[in-house]
């Protein structure tokens, strides 16, 4: 059954860590479905015209706002738990109670990632493990904790933590790539104790998403080749989602009569797109990165160009998993 991300309205959302990238695009197409949105970051302005990582709430808020949504901006640090505490009993009482959406996605080890690439663990500075983990794992158990409360309470709910292939397969090194598969197992086990309430916990895969800091880092491997492509070339040239399209992705999840069954699962955005029948802001679908269509055309290159021609099947996870074992990126 295909379905769009439907109507959203009179559903409370947080969305942490939405001052840019992933987050934002979540919160943009959350208000884009109707619901009143909660964001979080430590920036309420863009602390700097020439950081191209920069962002600021207010920005986000008013992109939300753009699509007729609601969007409340609250200043947080994620590492500090009694702000996170503070924010949550902050909506418990502008809420009475309610909220409905809980999506996991700060994260505070992008600029130690990027100063470390190419490092193996043991030439990189030990506080890489916390920027990777302290903010964006940590965090997402201290968020879960205190939005578990109030689900249970009403007996719905749904907890989405961002993670990534790298939970997979080795992409950004040691620390990021341990995070990733302790955030899967975080929503996995959380499932177990949330399910008898009918709160719906999951991880989301998302595929290669194009944010500010990806763009920066596809910039610094191009070498100046195709530095003429417009975001939306960019994007279909690369395979790349759009924040918006993972926000989209993470909508239409929130409407899915089947999400139960969907508990403690990693979930693929890209696959999620296509049965609900989603589209990013330029109408394109990015395929899955387990698909035939992504991985013979990374295998050859020169299929890239008629990438579109290959069928888009999902290789089964076993065969993924051997090609890992023989090739540690898959990308």
């Amino acid at each position: 059954m295909v379905r769009h991300s439907g109507n959203l309205k009179g559903k409370v959302a947080l969305v942490t860590g939405a001052s840019r990238g992933i987050g934002k695009g979540i919160a943009i197409a959350l208000g884009e479905a109707g619901a009143l949105v909660y964001i979080t970051g430590r920036n309420v302005n863009q602390t700097s015209s020439t950081d191209s990582f920069s962002g600021g709430l207010l920005e986000t808020k008013s992109a939300v706002e753009k699509t007729g949504g609601i969007c409340i901006a609250v200043p947080v640090d994620h590492s500090d738990d009694e702000q996170i505490k503070s924010l949550f009993e902050q909506i418990n009482r502008e809420q009475n109670g309610q909220l409905d959406l809980l999506v996991n996605n700060a994260y505070g080890g992008v600029r130690s990632l990027i100063s470390s690439n190419g490092k193996p663990f043991w030439e990189s500075d030990l506080s890489l493990w916390d920027a990777c983990n302290q903010v964006g794992l940590r965090s997402h158990y201290v968020a879960s904790h205190w939005a578990a409360k109030m689900m249970t309470q009403r007996k719905q709910g749904l907890i989405v933590t961002i993670s990534s292939w790298g939970g997979l397969a080795p992409i950004f090194g040691v620390a990021y790539g341990t995070g990733k598969s302790a955030c899967d197992r975080l929503a996995t086990d959380m499932a177990v104790e949330l399910k008898p309430f009918n709160v719906a916990s999951i991880s989301l895969w998302p595929g290669i998403v194009g944010t500010e800091q990806f763009h920066q880092l596809a910039e610094d491997n191009l070498e100046g080749k195709d530095s003429n492509l417009g975001v939306a070339a960019i994007a279909d040239k690369f395979n790349w989602e759009t924040p918006l399209f993972v926000g989209r992705v993470v909508a239409a999840l929130c409407n899915d009569p089947e999400l139960m069954r969907r508990t403690g699962k990693v979930q693929i955005g890209a696959e999620l797109a296509a049965r609900y029948g989603v589209v990013d802001e330029y109408q394109c679908r990015p395929a899955s990165l387990r698909s035939l269509r992504f991985l013979l055309a990374q295998g050859l290159p020169n299929l890239k160009s008629r990438a579109k021609f290959i069928p888009d099947l999902r290789v089964p996870w076993w065969v993924l998993v051997l090609t890992v074992l023989k090739s540690p990126k898959i990308w």
